[in-house]
């Protein structure tokens, strides 16, 4: 179903699924985040992928799950920043960890998403554990000419207003701020997981190994012969899945 919340004052647009058979006691929430859009299509369509996602999760798993649209995606309002989608992944957990059949909360990203997700969760004691699929360590990409950045997001419609950014300067300086290696320590000694394909044409493994490094007990997964998206990968979902069905029964509610 679709649902709507605020982040900041902004209406974000979500996919709530709940599993039809209701067991007893409180379930286990999961967040999920998309990564950052790609391709003609435009956000909304590279969004509609977890909606699929989400409804599996519930219905073989049995968890509540908040698939989230970033501001200016799939309908949400506001623009991009990278800061703002931080704050939308912050509002996603606090939505799903205040409802009252959630017992406690988890976060899956993809690509940009999973490098939030894990700075979200080192953020928030709530987050027991963290899924990262091929999850940049840094933005220093991003960082290094903001303002091709900028005019891709506009391309893309991720911003839709003509005075945004009010402070280009202030914008740009946000791309340095989220580190998923340096808020890897402090997600720990909760669990994370990494997914990552050998071959990601977009955010090399290297990325994965880091944050896997600084976490310290990190579980990461490459997946032989896989690029970038790997929602797609029928691997990567397994993992993805067994890992969430592990989480589950490991973990009182």
């Amino acid at each position: 179903m679709e649902l709507r919340f605020d982040s900041d004052g902004f209406e974000l647009v979500g996919h709530l699924a709940r599993p039809e058979r209701r067991s007893v006691g409180r379930l286990p929430g999961l967040v999920i985040c998309h990564g950052f859009p790609s391709g003609a299509a435009g956000p909304s369509s590279s969004v509609t992928g977890y909606l699929a996602l989400a409804d599996r999760i519930a219905q073989d798993l049995g968890w509540v799950v908040l698939a989230v649209n970033y501001r200016g995606c799939g309908g949400s309002e506001g623009n991009f920043s990278l800061r703002g989608w931080y704050d939308d992944t912050c509002a996603a957990v606090e939505w799903l960890a205040g409802q009252t059949d959630v017992g406690a909360v988890w976060i899956a990203g993809f690509g940009t998403g999973g490098a939030l997700g894990i700075c979200a969760g080192a953020n928030d004691d709530r987050v027991r554990g963290v899924a990262a699929v091929a999850p940049p360590a840094d933005f220093d990409d991003w960082c290094r000419n903001p303002r091709r950045l900028l005019l891709h997001s506009r391309r893309l419609d991720l911003i839709h207003s003509d005075d945004w950014p009010a402070s280009f300067d202030d914008w740009a300086a946000e791309l340095g701020t989220l580190k998923a290696v340096d808020s890897a320590p402090m997600l720990a000694p909760r669990p994370l997981l990494l997914i990552h394909g050998a071959d990601d044409e977009a955010v090399p493994v290297f990325d994965s190994r880091v944050i896997a490094d600084a976490h310290g007990n990190a579980d990461l997964r490459v997946i032989g012969s896989a690029g970038h998206a790997l929602r797609y990968d029928p691997r990567a979902v397994a993992v993805l899945l067994g890992w969430l069905d592990r989480q589950r029964h490991r973990t009182p509610l």
